[in-house]
C-alpha cells in the first residue's frame, strides 16, 4: 500500500476559521486548510510552515497539533493511506492570499461549508476545533465517498 505523508493547517481569529478553496489537483474543488506533502527531510512543522508559506502566504508563528488523520482511498488497484498531521494557529505573520492552488477565505465558526468540503471533516473539525486532539481513520470508496470512520481523543501525540 502507498503511504503519503502530510500537513494541514487552520487559521484561526476569534470566532473564523480560513478555509481556502483548493483551485487545481488533488481535492479540487473543495474548502480545506493549506497543506500538503511533508518532503524528505522536513519535520511536520517545517513542511505545515513551508505549505501555508506557499499556499496561502501566510507564516504560522503560534500553533499546536491537534489531530493525527489516517485516510485510506482505493484508487483501482493501487490503494494508498493519506496520513494528515493537522494544526490549529493562532497567531501568523502575513495576509491570506489567493495563490495558483488556493484562494483563501474566512467563515464564521457556526457558518462553516462542510457540504463543499471533505466528507470526514463534519465528524472531526468541530471537536478539533473546540479544543480536543484527536486521532482518527477514514475509508473512502472508489467514488470518494466516506464509507466508515473511527476516532478518538487523546492526551497527546508521540
Amino acid at each position: 500500500m502507498k503511504q503519503l505523508v502530510t500537513t494541514l493547517v487552520f487559521l484561526r481569529r476569534g470566532n473564523e476559521l480560513l478555509l481556502a478553496m483548493k483551485k487545481r489537483g488533488h481535492g479540487q474543488g473543495h474548502w480545506n486548510g493549506a497543506g500538503g506533502k511533508v518532503a524528505a527531510g522536513e519535520t511536520f512543522e517545517q513542511a505545515m510552515i513551508r505549505e501555508c508559506q506557499e499556499e496561502i502566504g501566510v507564516t504560522p508563528v503560534e500553533y499546536q497539533k491537534t489531530a493525527e488523520l489516517s485516510f485510506y482511498e482505493p484508487h483501482g488497484n493501487e490503494p494508498s493511506e493519506v496520513i494528515a498531521h493537522a494544526y490549529l494557529c493562532s497567531s501568523w505573520q502575513g495576509e491570506p492570499t489567493e495563490s495558483e492552488e488556493m484562494e483563501p477565505r474566512w467563515f464564521a465558526l457556526d457558518d462553516i461549508p462542510y457540504d463543499h468540503m471533505w466528507p470526514d471533516d463534519r465528524y472531526w473539525l468541530v471537536d478539533m476545533l473546540a479544543g480536543k486532539r484527536l486521532r482518527a481513520v477514514f475509508h473512502y470508496n472508489d467514488d470518494n465517498a466516506l464509507i466508515s470512520h473511527e476516532i478518538t481523543e487523546v492526551e497527546q501525540f508521540a
